[in-house]
C-alpha cells in the first residue's frame, strides 16, 4: 500500500499548528533533574519524552520504541525483540552507521562499538519499557563530555528508583497478519513484565524482570535473477516461484522465505542505591539478558508431487537454476549477556561536585549455530557451523567533576576510558543443533581498541542575556592485538595509536522572555571499530581480501543554528544544521586497483545540510507533538568510486516527519493517533537501487499508529493499539512489520 500524502502537506500542518498555538492552553514537560551521564550544561538541542508520555501514547514493546516519534530519529526495528539489527539513524547518519550515535542507560554505555552497521545494534534489551522514567536525546557532537560517536545523537535512558514501596506488572499480546510474495501467515507475540522496588532509610532498590516470546515475519528471501537461468529442460520442474523486480529493477524470482525468527528473551535488571548523605549516593546496577532464537525457512517451490523443494537443480518456466545447500538457511542462537555498573556521585549544587562511574558489558555466552547441509534433512541435524563470540565485550571508566567558581562560570571536566574486545571464531560441527566444534576454525577475528580521553568545557554567562559554552576534548586511540585468520592462514596486525583534539563552542542569546537563539559548532572524530579493522578474509597467499587495518577515522565538523519560542504550554523550535565529514567509513568497491577490492573504505567527503522543525503544544484540546525534517546529504568526493559523486548518502531521506496527537476524555480515558513519514532513500553509494519497494531495497513510507488507554481503577489499566494501522508495506533491506495489533493489561501499586 502507498500513500499520496506529501511532505509539503505535513509541513503545512506544522505551520498551521504553530500559527494557532496561542489560541488554546498548551502543555510542556518540565525536567527537574539531569541523569548522571549528562553534563550539567547542554550546549545543543535536546528533546525528551517521559514515562507518562510513553504509557499514554506509544505501543512500547521494546525500549527503542520510546524514540519512535522524536525528531529526525529512526530505529530499524524489524520485529518485536529485534536484538541484532535495530540500529539508530539520526539527522546525517543512516541505519548503516550505528557507530555514529551513543545510547546510555543511567550512564552505562549500551551502544555496541565492536562494529558499525546493522549487526551492531545498541543493547536495547538491557532496558525494559516498564522501567523507563524518561529519555533524553542530545543532537550533535557539541558537548566535550562525549566522544566522536556522538556526532549523530546521544540517547540517555533514565530508569526508575523508588521513594517508597511499589510493584508493577504488565502483560502484552501482539498479533500480526503478514502477506508478502508467497507468504500468507500470522505471527504472534507475548510479553510479561514484573517489577518491585522500595526505599528503607538510606537504602533503595529496584528489580525488573521480563520475558518476551515473539514471532517475527520472514526477513530474507532466496532469489534468482531471471537472466541467470539456462534455457532448457534441465532440473526438476517446480512451481511456486514469485516473479518480481529487484532493487535495480531487474526481473528475478523469489523462491521462498527465510530467516523467520522465533525469539524468547529474558531480562533481569537489579539496582541498589545507598545514600551516604543527602548529597552523595552510590548506585550498583546488574543486568542479565538471555536470548534463544530460531531462524527457519519456508520454500515456495513445489515439485510435481506437491512436495517442497529446498536444494538441487530446478527448472522454472523453462529456465534451469541450482539451489545451494544454504539458500534456505537454518539457524539457532543461544546468547547470555551480563552488565555491571557502579556509580558514586555528589549533588551538592555547591562549588564542587564529582562523579566516578565504571561499567562492564560481557558476552558471557554468544553462539550462533547454522546448518550447512541440504534441507529437508538439516531440519533434524547434520553438518553445520558454530560461531562463538564468548568473551567479547567492553568496559568503561569515567571520573567527572563540576566546578562552580562563581555565578558567571560553570566548568565541566573529566577523564574517560572505553575499551573494546572482539573475539569471534567459526568452527565446523557434525551436528549444527547441539554438536561440539570439530577440527580447525574456518575463520577467526580478534582485536582490541581503547580510547583514553580528557575533556573540559566552561559555561560562561558573560552578560545578562548571553551565555557561551567553550570546550575541547583530547582523545588517545589505541588499536592492538588484531588478528584475521582462516583455516590455513593468519594475519597479525600492527598496533596503532593516534591522538586527536576536538574543539566545541556554543553561543546562546535570550532575545526575550519567549525567544532563545543558539549557535553551536563541534568537531567529532569517530574511530574505526574493531570489526571494521580486523573482521575480513584472507586469500591463499595470506593476503587480506575484505578488511583494512589501516582505515582512517571519520572526521566531522557539525554546525547548528536554533531559534526556540516558548509557548504558553509548549514550544516551537526551528533548527538549521550542517555536517562536513571527511574519510567517512563505508563498504564500497575500489575501482582504482586491479583486481578491484570490495571492503570498508574511506569516502573522501560527504556534506549534509538541513532544516528541522519541532512543535509541541495543545491544539483544540489535543496534546500535539510533531516534527518535519528536510535534509540534503551528498557525496562530494570519492576517488575510489567516482560513480558515487553527487549521489545521496545512503539511507538518509530528503524529507521525514513525525506527528502524535492525544486526546484525554478525562483522567481515565485517552486516545492517541500518531504517524511517521520518510521519503525516498537509497542503500548504495551510487544510488543504483532505484526500486525501494523490493527485497534489499530502502523505500519511502507513511505509517499511522493508534492507542487507546483506559484506567479501570487506581491500580489497573488496559490499552489497545494498532501499529502500522494503514498496513503500509515498506522496506529497509528487510521488510518492516505490517499491521500489528497490541493489547495490554497493567497493574501498578
Amino acid at each position: 500500500m502507498k500513500t499520496n500524502m506529501s511532505p509539503i502537506a505535513l509541513a503545512l500542518f506544522v505551520a498551521y499548528a504553530a500559527a494557532h498555538a496561542e489560541e488554546a492552553p498548551q502543555t510542556v514537560n518540565i525536567i527537574g533533574t539531569r541523569p548522571t551521564s549528562l553534563p550539567t550544561q547542554i550546549p545543543t538541542t535536546i528533546e525528551s519524552i517521559t514515562r507518562d508520555d510513553i504509557e499514554r501514547g506509544i505501543n512500547a514493546t521494546d525500549a527503542e520504541d520510546a524514540l519512535k516519534y522524536l525528531p529526525s530519529l529512526l530505529v530499524r526495528k524489524r520485529y518485536i525483540g529485534d536484538y541484532n539489527h535495530a540500529v539508530l539513524s539520526t539527522r546525517a547518519s543512516g541505519t548503516g552507521n550505528s557507530a555514529r550515535s551513543m545510547v546510555y542507560a543511567d550512564g552505562i554505555l549500551l551502544s555496541n562499538y565492536l562494529g558499525n552497521g546493522a549487526t551492531f545494534a545498541p543493547r536495547w534489551g538491557m532496558v525494559s519499557p516498564e522501567e523507563i522514567e524518561r529519555v533524553d536525546v542530545l543532537y550533535g557532537p557539541f558537548s566535550a563530555a562525549y566522544g566522536g560517536n556522538s556526532v549523530g545523537a546521544v540517547v540517555d535512558y533514565v530508569t526508575r528508583m523508588p521513594s517508597r514501596f511499589e510493584a508493577h506488572a504488565k502483560l502484552t499480546l501482539t498479533h500480526q497478519p503478514f502477506k508478502l510474495y508467497g507468504t500468507n501467515d500470522k505471527y504472534d507475540g507475548k510479553q510479561g513484565n514484573f517489577a518491585l522496588g522500595d526505599r528503607h532509610g538510606a537504602w533503595s532498590w529496584f528489580v525488573d524482570l521480563s520475558r518476551t516470546d515473539s514471532e517475527g515475519q520472514p526477513l530474507t528471501f532466496p532469489t534468482r535473477l531471471l537472466s541467470a537461468g539456462a534455457t532448457g529442460n534441465a532440473g526438476t520442474p517446480v512451481t511456486g516461484a514469485v516473479a518480481g523486480l529487484d532493487r535495480t529493477n531487474n526481473p528475478w524470482y523469489l523462491l521462498g522465505a527465510a530467516t523467520q525468527y522465533h525469539t524468547v528473551q529474558d531480562q533481569l535488571k537489579a539496582k541498589l542505591a545507598y545514600d551516604f548523605s543527602p548529597t552523595m549516593r552510590a548506585t550498583y546496577t546488574f543486568g542479565l539478558w538471555r536470548n534463544d532464537s530460531e531462524g527457519r525457512p519456508n520454500s515456495y517451490l513445489r515439485d510435481a508431487a506437491g512436495q517442497p523443494v529446498y536444494s538441487g537443480a530446478i527448472n522454472i518456466n523453462g529456465r534451469g537454476y541450482t539451489l545451494g545447500k544454504t539458500d534456505f538457511n537454518l539457524s539457532n542462537e543461544d546468547l547470555q549477556h551480563i552488565m555491571h555498573g557502579l556509580t558514586v556521585k555528589t549533588n551538592t549544587k555547591g562549588v564542587f561536585d564529582w562523579e566516578v562511574a565504571a561499567s562492564v558489558y560481557d558476552y558471557d555466552k554468544d553462539q550462533l549455530r547454522a546448518a550447512t547441509m541440504e534441507l529437508p534433512g538439516a531440519f533434524t541435524g547434520g553438518k553445520g557451523r558454530l560461531v562463538n563470540q564468548g568473551g567479547t565485550g567492553w568496559n568503561t571508566f569515567a571520573a567527572k567533576g563540576v566546578w562552580r567558581p562563581g555565578a558567571a562560570h560553570i566548568v565541566d571536566f573529566g577523564y574517560q576510558r572505553e575499551a573494546y574486545k572482539l573475539s569471534s571464531t567459526e568452527t565446523p560441527t557434525n551436528d549444527w543443533i547441539s554438536g561440539a566444534p570439530v577440527g580447525t576454525p574456518t575463520s577467526r577475528f580478534a582485536g582490541k581498541t581503547e580510547i583514553n580521553s580528557l575533556y573540559a568545557q566552561d559555561t560562561w554567562k558573560f552578560a545578562p542575556q548571553w551565555k557561551t559554552v567553550l570546550g575541547a576534548r583530547f582523545e588517545h586511540w589505541h588499536a592492538h592485538d588484531g588478528v584475521t585468520a582462516n583455516a590455513s592462514n593468519s594475519a597479525q596486525h600492527a598496533e596503532r595509536t593516534e591522538n586527536y583534539v576536538s574543539p566545541k563552542a556554543a553561543l546562546a542569546y535570550q532575545a526575550s522572555e519567549d525567544w532563545l537563539l543558539k549557535a553551536s559548532l563541534g568537531r567529532a572524530v569517530r574511530m574505526p571499530t574493531v570489526s571494521e579493522l580486523y573482521q575480513g578474509g584472507l586469500n591463499a597467499a595470506g593476503q587480506l581480501t575484505s578488511n583494512d587495518p589501516n582505515l582512517k577515522p571519520e572526521k566531522s565538523w557539525t554546525t547548528e543554528l536554533t531559534g526556540k519560542r516558548k509557548l504558553a504550554e509548549g514550544y516551537l523550535r526551528l533548527t538549521a544544521f550542517g555536517e562536513r565529514t571527511t574519510d567517512a567509513l563505508y563498504s564500497q568497491t575500489n575501482v582504482l586497483i586491479l583486481p578491484m577490492v570490495t571492503n570498508i573504505q574511506n569516502v573522501d567527503l560527504i556534506r549534509t545540510k538541513g532544516l528541522e522543525v519541532s512543535y509541541v503544544a495543545k491544539v483544540f484540546g489535543l496534546d500535539v507533538s510533531s516534527s518535519v525534517t528536510w535534509t540534503d546529504s551528498r557525496i562530494i568526493r570519492n576517488d575510489k568510486a567516482p560513480s558515487s559523486v553527487g549521489k545521496w548518502q545512503p539511507r538518509i531521506p530528503e524529507w521525514r516527519a513525525t506527528g502524535m496527537a492525544t486526546y484525554a476524555f478525562d483522567d481515565r480515558l485517552s486516545v492517541t493517533l500518531a504517524a511517521r513519514y520518510s521519503g525516498k532513500q537509497y542503500s548504495t553509494l551510487d544510488n543504483s537501487d532505484v526500486n525501494g519497494f523490493a527485497y534489499q531495497g530502502s523505500s519511502k513510507y507513511f505509517t499511522a499508529d493508534t492507542r487507546l488507554r483506559y484506567r479501570l481503577s487506581q491500580q489497573w489499566s488496559v490499552a489497545l493499539g494498532v501499529d502500522n494501522l494503514n498496513n503500509y508495506q515498506y522496506w529497509n533491506f528487510h521488510p518492516y512489520p505490517q499491521r500489528t495489533y497490541v493489547a495490554e493489561l497493567k497493574f501498578d501499586l
